[in-house]
């Protein structure tokens, strides 16, 4: 049985968490090991990356390289091994988010970020020759678009924001045109779901989708 790897992606406030958990369930009774995991996150070093990125101050090179960093520390301990025991990975933001977050919404350079991306998610071919490795990434990202306003008004008072959250409205405008932009490039990956729905109403639109890859019967 292969590895399925699903990345789920948005800002905070669109609802991910509480699907995350609905989905692991759905796979679970289907017979599937399921991972879950986060990013940046998934690991204690990466854990301690992630406490760095999003509280202290640091210009958005310094940003994105410790954001990958944890992304290769965490792609070697759990994304792969879970993979190689044919798990079921979900994951709470993977690479889009940097693209979307440090790209977009931090203006840093969107080249720079392709480059770190082939460098940490690059996979040899089986034979070793690195001129034919392949790039890892989800099989499937469910995207839950939402407007910024609104997941502002779902988050007011629910926690103390970190340096993201507490970014204004037109950061996360940004934000979702960086989602977008790789939406654009990679659209047989990607799936946008209405988040601006009841939470059932989103279940439905997610869960036919990962049916309709094949993924659940």
């Amino acid at each position: 049985m292969s590895g399925i790897f699903v990345s789920f992606e948005g800002i905070d406030g669109a609802g991910k968490s509480t699907h995350i958990d609905r989905l692991a369930q759905a796979f679970r009774e289907c017979g599937r090991t399921v991972t879950l995991t986060r990013e940046p996150g998934g690991t204690p070093l990466a854990e301690q990356l992630r406490q760095m990125v999003l509280n202290d101050a640091m210009d958005p090179m310094t940003e994105a390289l410790l954001v990958f960093a944890a992304r290769r520390d965490h792609i070697q301990r759990v994304i792969q091994p879970a993979m190689e025991r044919g798990d079921v990975i979900l994951c709470d933001r993977f690479t889009d988010a940097s693209f979307a977050y440090q790209g977009a919404g931090r203006g840093f350079d969107w080249d720079i970020l392709s480059v770190l991306e082939n460098w940490v998610q690059g996979i040899p071919a089986a034979n070793g020759a690195a001129s034919t490795r392949t790039v890892l990434q989800p099989d499937i990202t469910l995207w839950f678009d939402l407007a910024p306003a609104i997941a502002a008004q779902r988050l007011a008072g629910a926690r103390v924001p970190d340096k993201f959250e507490s970014q204004p409205v037109a950061f996360f405008e940004n934000v979702a045109s960086g989602y977008a932009r790789r939406m654009e490039a990679q659209p047989t990956r990607f799936v946008r779901l209405n988040a601006d729905q009841k939470p059932d109403a989103v279940w439905h639109d997610l869960i036919d989708a990962v049916r309709d890859k094949g993924f659940l019967g």
